[in-house]
């Protein structure tokens, strides 16, 4: 079966650069009152309210976000929805976590860099987000201390193993260390693939890869339209081997990274050589 591929951004050919600019400027006009909306809640009511209405209050406005932006969500599989769960996914781009948590609102690891994000960075350090710094030697230890803690609140936590944003074509080795609490503490892990598409195609188009800006990003993707993302909520994994054992982090991280290849990867008669650095569904949002 042949899978529909595109990896070239939009060209003019298709949409009129003063479309573009149009869409661009009206959907920036609504997403300007909604970010500052965001970081009002994040410093003033987020840390005030209980736990459940914090959730909804995350969920109402990450769907928000990402209906601004343009991008309808599908998703396939069944999600965990109640308990602790950790979701391992793979990684395209910013928007990845704002479609998550309009499902369910997770506490995501994320690079200490992603802090200092202008605006991005401050909403999803104030939605819980842990972050890990690279250079610091106990920096997995603390992480993984303050995970087993939101698990322990019955809490989804989210991680992007890859340690980088890809394309989508494919999925990265993954790191495995941070998925040791979980298999501490027998908690579910659910891999999650994303695969975005551009006017029906599969495409990088919304990909956020490389030395691009946000502000490049959201420009491409905020000016045209028919971006949607499938969201695959995959069989949750086991913590036992073929044989009983208990699984090693690496092996669980190697079966994990198995099940987001064959939900993401397209056959290599279809996939892109290269690329630039630009099911039955219900739809979320649009």
């Amino acid at each position: 079966m042949s899978v529909p591929v595109s990896s070239a951004p939009e060209s003019s050919a298709t949409t009129s650069p003063v479309l573009h600019t149009l869409r661009f400027l009206a959907r920036t006009c609504m997403l300007l009152p909604w970010l500052a909306w965001g970081l009002l809640a994040v410093t003033f009511v987020l840390p005030c309210i209980r736990l459940s209405v914090r959730q909804r209050m995350i969920r109402f406005w990450s769907a928000g976000l990402v209906r601004i932006c343009g991008m309808r969500v599908h998703v396939h599989g069944t999600p965990c929805r109640s308990g602790a769960v950790m979701w391992v996914a793979n990684h395209v781009s910013w928007i990845d976590i704002f479609v998550l948590n309009q499902l369910r609102p997770a506490a995501f690891v994320a690079k200490s860099e992603i802090r200092r994000w202008p605006v991005i960075g401050w909403l999803v350090a104030g939605a819980g987000t842990l972050f890990i710094d690279r250079q610091q030697r106990q920096a997995v230890q603390k992480v993984g201390q303050d995970i087993a803690v939101r698990f322990a609140r019955g809490e989804a936590v989210g991680l992007f193993p890859e340690g980088t944003t890809t394309l989508g074509w494919d999925v990265l080795p993954l790191h495995a260390s941070l998925l040791e609490p979980a298999r501490q503490y027998g908690v579910i892990v659910q891999p999650v693939a994303f695969c975005f598409k551009h006017r029906g195609v599969r495409s990088s188009y919304a990909a956020f890869v490389g030395e691009e800006s946000l502000v490049g990003n959201l420009w491409r993707i905020m000016g045209t339209t028919g971006l949607a993302v499938d969201v695959h909520y995959l069989k949750p994994m086991g913590h036992l081997t073929r044989s009983g054992r208990s699984a090693t982090r690496q092996e669980l991280g190697q079966d994990i990274r198995l099940a987001l290849q064959q939900a993401v990867c397209v056959p290599p008669a279809v996939s892109p050589e290269s690329q630039p650095d630009s099911g039955t569904a219900g739809t979320v949002s649009g």
